[in-house]
Order: C-alpha cells, then sequence, then structure tokens
C-alpha cells in the first residue's frame, strides 16, 4: 500500500488551501470579509467602525523575533486601508533550552515594537514545550478602520498600475544572515552582513501604505510574504478574479538580497519578501504615488498592471520574450532548512 504523499514546507497549495476553506469554514453576518486565499486579514462588523483581526506566526527565526511578529501582522492591517491597535502572542518556547534570559528578549522585543507603533501589547499565552528546536511566536493583531476606508486585496481593477516598493527580498535576506551568519563570515564583507541584518528595521509597510492612501486612488494592496513577490501577486490577482503582467526589468531587486540569493542558489522573485508593498491603483494617479515616495525616500516603481483574468500572470523578460509567471509550491529559503 502507497503511503499518502506528503506535503512541502511552507504554505499550502494555493488550490488545497482554497478547497479547504470553502468547505470548513463558516461566518455569520457581522463578517465582512472572512478568510480567502489572498485576503490579508477578517473585516469584521463593530458598528460604526469595521474591526481587522489577522494572525500569523513566526518560524524562520528566534533572533528579533518579536519585532518581526510585530512587522508582519501590523502589516496585514495596513494593507487593508487600517490601523493596528491591539497585539496578542503565543510564545512556545523550547523544553531543554528555554532560559529566563532567552524568554526576556523575546517579550522586550515584542514591547519594543509595539511601542514604537502605537500598538497595546494586550495578551496572550507563553509556554515551553517539547516538540520544537526554536522559539515561535503567533501573532495575532487586531486593529480598525473607517467603513468608508477599507481596502481590500479584492479591489484590483483590469487596467490599474502594479507599484512595488522597496523592493525584494529584504526578508529573506535578513533571515539568512541570522540562520547562517557562521558560513557566510568568511564569503561577504561584516558591513554587507551588517546591512541584510538590518532589513529586520525596513519590513514594516506602514508608512508605504499610508503614503499612498493620501495621494491617490488605491484599489488593492497586498504584502508579499511566503513564496515572495511571485506568490504575492498571484495573491492578489485571485482575489481580484483577474490576470496581471509584470515587466522583470521594472522589478526592484535589492542588490545585497540577490547577491546572497545567488550565492545558495535560490530566486529573489519566490522569497519571502515582506518589507515590499504590493499596490493596485488608478494609472492616473501611479505618477503622484511614486513622486510621493520619492519625497519620503522609498523607492518604488510601476513594474506592470492588472489585466482580464483569461490573459493569466505573464511576465516579460529583458529580451521582450513573454513567459507564464512561476509558481513557487514552497518559499526559497525553505530549501536552505
Amino acid at each position: 500500500m502507497n503511503k499518502p504523499k506528503t506535503l512541502p514546507s511552507g504554505k499550502l497549495p494555493l488550490k488545497l488551501l482554497d478547497r479547504l476553506l470553502k468547505k470548513y469554514t463558516k461566518s455569520d453576518k457581522s463578517v465582512i470579509i472572512g478568510p480567502s486565499v489572498g485576503l490579508d486579514c477578517a473585516v469584521i462588523d463593530f458598528g460604526g467602525r469595521f474591526l481587522l483581526a489577522k494572525t500569523d506566526p513566526i518560524t524562520f527565526v528566534s533572533e528579533d523575533i518579536g519585532l518581526y511578529a510585530i512587522s508582519v501582522n501590523a502589516n496585514d492591517i495596513a494593507v487593508m486601508g487600517g490601523v493596528p491597535r491591539w497585539f496578542l502572542s503565543t510564545v512556545l518556547l523550547p523544553e531543554g533550552k528555554t532560559t529566563f534570559a532567552a524568554a526576556e528578549r523575546i517579550f522586550s522585543g515584542i514591547s519594543r515594537a509595539c511601542e514604537t507603533l502605537g500598538i497595546s501589547f494586550c495578551g496572550g499565552h507563553t509556554e515551553i514545550t517539547r516538540g520544537i528546536d526554536r522559539p515561535i511566536v503567533i501573532g495575532q493583531m487586531l486593529g480598525e478602520v473607517g467603513k468608508k476606508d477599507l481596502i481590500s486585496s479584492a479591489g484590483a481593477r483590469c487596467g490599474d498600475d502594479i507599484i512595488l516598493t522597496k523592493g525584494i527580498a529584504l526578508e529573506a535576506a535578513s533571515i539568512i544572515v541570522r540562520e547562517k551568519e557562521r558560513e557566510l563570515k568568511g564569503v561577504f564583507s561584516t558591513g554587507f552582513l551588517k546591512r541584510c541584518r538590518g532589513f529586520v528595521k525596513k519590513l514594516s509597510v506602514l508608512e508605504d501604505a499610508r503614503i499612498a492612501l493620501k495621494h491617490g486612488r488605491v484599489h488593492a494592496m497586498h504584502d508579499p510574504t511566503e513564496g515572495g513577490l511571485s506568490m504575492g501577486l498571484y495573491e492578489l490577482a485571485i482575489a481580484s478574479n483577474a490576470g496581471i503582467t509584470v515587466e522583470k526589468d521594472k522589478i526592484i531587486f535589492v542588490e545585497e538580497s540577490v547577491e546572497l540569493l545567488s550565492y545558495f542558489g535560490l530566486d529573489p522573485m519566490g522569497a519571502i519578501a515582506s518589507g515590499a508593498l504590493l499596490l493596485s491603483v488608478s494609472p492616473r494617479d501611479s505618477g503622484k504615488i511614486i513622486s510621493a515616495y520619492k519625497r519620503a525616500g522609498i523607492k518604488s516603481a510601476v513594474i506592470g498592471a492588472v489585466t482580464d483574468k483569461n490573459r493569466g500572470m505573464r511576465i516579460v523578460l529583458e529580451n521582450g520574450k513573454t513567459e507564464p509567471l512561476k509558481v513557487y509550491q514552497r518559499d526559497e529559503i525553505v530549501r536552505l532548512f
């Protein structure tokens, strides 16, 4: 008898996730937006405003895990047009490896990150448990948004410009340096490794979202995480029932990230990419938004356009040839661990 095929590390395949969500999740009338592929968080009607609810784990890193947890969870509130307000965490610590100092570093990191963003660290659960070899923080972020201000990744419109901020893959580079530093010390300079470690401070897209909403008509926003820019684009397209065509030579590739990932034979297009923001905006407003980003010192570029669903997901290469945008069934950095 054949063994059942096991799934790879990382997010569930999109088709499987879509089937499970449709089959098993149920919502009452107060849930305005429930679980679906490509949607960043739940939206609940709380009377005069909408409550935004999000959960996301941090599993790749242990150093600076608190800052990672706040950044990635707050980002999903921001891309809905909202403000992150309240954070709860489930902190799982490995049996036989946890010291008081290690636990305090995690709590201190969460507290500092929350204070910086004006978020209340208001609850959760902590335990030392068997079966894990590193700390895991599962964050739950709550935020709020005015009913007229809600943005959804399902709102991209055919003909919209796709804007990318900061570049890819900031988070991947920061994680790799933290987890592979001994190996990398003899290959890259101290300054190079320090810059990559520092990318953790660029993972928030709260300012990116705020600037765009202030200067133009934003129809959808999405932050690419596991699976990188490629899967972020797929998730945006699936949520909006659309196609997307991007131009590779317009994509912002962070030099250090490309160099570091290339050393390990990894593709930046499929590497975890928190810190970047994808926006679907009216072509009439994309220039104003790009100019506002330039004034704020944030790199940005129009990398493509939203198309009809029947045109699919495509990427135009540097030689002008067009091919299907690659699907990454698991994040590229999972291959290192």
